[in-house]
């Protein structure tokens, strides 16, 4: 039970993460170059945006984790019973 306690929460820990800000401003030493320069722009995020596709991605991924975490632990419920039958 504690080892699927820690799976729990690693993966409410990994909600918080996020990835870095691309509207964040330059610091003062790249003032002399545009910002534009340095901000990539994610235009296949921004289609599948538009398209609405982007919650179809995010559905699909979170069912992947999902399922691998089931899995896991189902294999370790699996071991666990053979461990104590020897």
């Amino acid at each position: 039970m504690t080892k699927i306690t820690y799976i729990l929460f690693f993966l409410l820990g990994m909600l918080s993460l996020q990835a870095q800000d691309t509207l964040a401003k330059p610091s003062e030493s790249f003032e002399k170059v545009p910002y534009d320069a340095y901000v990539p722009e994610p235009e296949m995020a921004d289609l599948f945006r538009s398209q609405g596709k982007i919650y179809v991605v995010i559905a699909v991924l979170t069912i992947t984790f999902l399922c691998l975490i089931g899995y896991l632990i189902y294999i370790d419920i699996r071991l666990r019973k053979l461990e104590n039958r020897k």
